[in-house]
């Protein structure tokens, strides 16, 4: 079980400055090791994620049989297994990332073989209920305990199904198709809100033909996948908090090189943009379909002013929420998240805790079950912060302690390590103080 304890003193900023190259996407570094893992050849990445969860996703190919070379800093070789795993004697451990979870059950269904899957204490408590419906109706064998992790997988030979999720997720979406590259027919999946696309354009990259429509994503199987070489761009759900971080002080100025742009996750840049903010972006190309640039930011003299984050928009910000609410005091005309039930469900109740943390510094705030109201024009104070071994809301609230008067303690500090290890000493490296 992962225990958050480790404490870090977050001490007032005067301002933010300088130019970060972050480390490599969550969300891709995910999908690319799984993918190279299960596909013939040799594939070779740099700037892989550090994030403990994506060590997870690799710890349980190679247990599948995949090798795993770290060839470097952040660089990486895998050998993949041409489409066939070997079921592994012991249990498959996610650790804390959903992620790996959701979308390795859809890429061992099919296969030949028993599998369990097991997480910690808080992957456990997360619903695996979505992604057990839509396997069962391929004609997968898959066991929960009461809707939750341990999940055991009898592996089997599947039918392609067209099928709507009840929750619109990528990573539903992810397994899905991870089950339907291997069987045969077209398997289809149907977005009422389109979700990130990393999964698509991974797949592409890696030699599969997916089909995309605008409410609509199909894959034929089966097909192979075969190995490339990539560079991950940098991660624009931890650029979020330094983006944010930019955004509280007049004056700011951050650079972020090789930063991944895809536009389903950049939702943030436009929200940063309507609340004042000045955003450039500059030597936008595209590497393996997804968009890579550099982005400056800057914010505006009179301090940024106020917004309302729902519907289609609340889905593809879920990781950014917390962070923009801890920031809402500090606006002019406040912030309101509408539609973001699923915060709920995360790795923590992440509406409770961020109204539990921002009162803690002496906010305002109004908690609803699907958002949160945070009125602008308030002045926080340090204080003791709680972030419930979630890394989002540990990192979520060092940003909101920069403006704060007085020091701040956050509890639990080295769960950020699950995302984003270097994440604090990066903050010292552009914040003023």
């Amino acid at each position: 079980m992962h225990t958050a304890t480790q404490e870090r003193l977050v001490r007032p900023a005067r301002n933010i400055y300088g130019s970060l190259r972050l480390p490599g996407d969550k969300s891709i570094s995910h999908r690319y090791g799984m993918l190279a893992a299960f596909a013939q050849g040799v594939s070779r990445f740099t700037n892989f994620s550090t994030g403990a969860d994506c060590a997870s996703t690799l710890a349980c190919m190679e247990a599948l049989g995949a090798k795993i070379n770290r060839t470097g800093n952040q660089a990486i070789e895998i050998t993949g297994v041409a489409g066939r795993v070997t079921p592994a004697s012991h249990p498959l451990d996610c650790g804390n990332s959903g992620s790996t979870m959701r979308m390795i059950s859809g890429l061992l269904a099919p296969q030949q073989g028993r599998f369990t899957l097991i997480g910690d204490a808080s992957l456990s408590r997360r619903p695996m209920e979505r992604i057990r419906k839509p396997l069962e109706a391929m004609g997968a064998r898959l066991t929960l305990t009461d809707g939750h992790a341990p999940i055991q997988i009898e592996g089997a030979p599947l039918k392609a199904i067209d099928y709507t999720p009840s929750v619109s997720s990528a990573q539903v979406k992810t397994c899905i198709l991870l089950a339907g590259l291997q069987t045969a027919g077209t398997t289809t999946v149907r977005e009422a809100v389109r979700t990130r696309d990393h999964s698509e354009l991974a797949l592409r990259a890696f030699g599969a033909t997916v089909e995309r429509t605008m409410d609509s994503v199909s894959i034929a199987g089966p097909q192979p996948l075969h190995a490339i070489d990539a560079t991950v761009p940098g991660d624009i759900s931890s650029a979020a908090f330094f983006l944010c971080a930019a955004a509280l002080f007049p004056g700011s100025n951050l650079v972020f090189d090789e930063l991944g742009l895809n536009p389903t996750r950049a939702a943030l840049l436009d929200v940063l943009t309507a609340l004042g903010a000045r955003i450039a972006v500059l030597n936008l190309e595209e590497k393996h379909a997804e968009l890579v640039g550099t982005v400056q930011i800057t914010a505006p003299v009179d301090g940024i002013g106020s917004t309302t984050i729902s519907g289609p928009v609340a889905a593809q910000l879920i990781d950014e929420l917390p962070v923009l609410a801890a920031i809402g005091p500090y606006t002019r005309g406040g912030i309101r998240i509408r539609d973001a039930r699923e915060l709920r469900v995360k790795e923590s109740d992440r509406i409770a805790l961020v109204a539990k943390n921002l009162r803690a510094m002496g906010a305002e705030v109004e908690e609803f079950e699907d958002g949160l109201d945070v009125p602008g024009g308030q002045t926080l104070h340090g204080a003791t912060i709680h972030s419930g071994g979630d890394h989002r809301i540990a990192m979520a609230f060092s940003v909101a302690a920069l403006r704060a008067e007085g020091e701040t303690l956050i509890q639990g500090a080295d769960s950020a390590a699950i995302s984003f290890p270097e994440f604090f000493d990066l903050l010292d490296l552009v914040a003023e103080r």
